[in-house]
This record gives C-alpha cells, structure tokens and sequence, in this order.
C-alpha cells in the first residue's frame, strides 16, 4: 500500500489521465512504480513547467510543441526550466502512449514489414533499441524517430531532452521511446536496466507506433 497523496498539476498544463490502470503492466511494469512516476514525478514536472512560465504569461498561449521546438526563442531566464520541465511533460505524456497491457497491442504483419525494411529484422531492431538503452550514461531517453527522409532510426538522448527540441542534435518525428530514468525501472529491477529494456517489447503498444509512423 502507498502511504502518499499524488501532487495535483495546475496552470497552463495538466497532467492527462494514464490510458490504463497502474497494474495493467504487471508483471513488466509493477504498480508501485507506475504510481509513483506517473503521480510524482510526471506530475513534478508539469507543475514546475507551469512554475516556469508565470515569468513569462504570454507564453501560456503556447502549446508544449512551440515551446520545445522553439525553445532557443524563449526569454533566457527560463530555456533551461522549459527545456527540463517541458521535455519531462512532453516526453512523460507521449511515452503512455507507448504502453499497453501484454497481449493485448501486437504487431501487425504491416509494421514488421516496415521495421525489417529499415533494420534487416525484427531482432536486429530490439537488440539495436535495447543497446541504445544501455548505452545511454545516466539518465534520459532511447527514441524510434522517423526523419524527414521516412527513413526510421534509433537515437537516445539525455535528461528530458527529446528529438523535436530546437537544440536536438538529431531531429526526427518520435514513434516509439523508451524512458531509461532510473525511477522508471529501479524498484523492480534495481541497477539491471537490460532486464527492463528488454521487458519493455512485452508492453509496447504497437498499433500506436505504426499509426504514428503512417501519420
């Protein structure tokens, strides 16, 4: 049992609610953690965006994507508070998105298609994926990004920043990702983040990513 009362956002941004229940992912994702990253930590970081821009109001006006991809246009004193808080608000909200119950979201002959095109095979894929995921140092975020191109390509990036920000070194349109913060996987895996990474393919909402990628 959690002995904890979850923040409530307020301001410009709120917290969408979670597209499943905080056990719909056992036993890859367990309860606890879920309550607690969703609650507290992606909570924090849309409060503390909201905070952010109270020095700004006029930036209210804007959705979170002109924020991040604009975000060297931002008054100085807040492109790191925006940066941070946003990209944890954004990259929070769109990696829910990517989860779903086991078994219930699979991957449609289409999509291997798609998938074996780019990367040769499906296996080739994961283990590229889960490598990104391992070599990421500290904390951030292993992505499937779609480029201009259409070409699909593996990329992580650190902290909260994503591949839509202004300041990105590889930019491209987010399909998939992955969050590698420790409090998304440390209470039931500890320090063995391949264990997670590779439990993640057992919850992916597959439908969603190639939506996405057709989109």
């Amino acid at each position: 049992m959690l002995f904890c009362i979850s923040m409530l956002s307020f301001g410009q941004f709120k917290l969408s609610p979670l597209p499943f229940k905080y056990n719909a992912l056992e036993p890859y994702i367990d309860s606890t953690t879920m309550y607690i990253h969703y609650n507290f930590h992606h909570t924090a970081y849309v409060n503390n965006l909201n905070k952010a821009l109270e020095k700004h109001p006029e930036f209210y006006k804007k959705d979170i994507l002109e924020l991040i991809q604009k975000l060297n246009e931002l008054p100085a004193d807040i492109q790191t508070a925006v940066r941070n808080n946003g990209g944890g608000f954004y990259n929070h909200t769109f990696f829910w998105t990517m989860l779903a119950p086991a078994d219930t979201a699979d991957m449609s002959i289409k999509l291997e298609k798609v998938l074996i095109d780019n990367f040769g095979s499906i296996d080739t894929f994961k283990a590229e994926f889960e490598k990104a995921a391992l070599n990421r140092f500290g904390s951030g975020w292993v992505w499937l990004i779609k480029e201009n191109s259409g070409k699909l390509r593996i990329i992580s990036t650190p902290n909260q920043d994503n591949p839509l920000m202004s300041i990105a070194t590889v930019k491209g349109k987010p399909v998939l990702a992955l969050d590698v913060w420790e409090h998304a996987y440390y209470l039931k895996y500890q320090n063995k983040r391949a264990a997670y990474a590779k439990a993640f393919w057992s919850v992916v909402n597959w439908p969603e990513v190639e939506k996405l990628i057709e989109q």
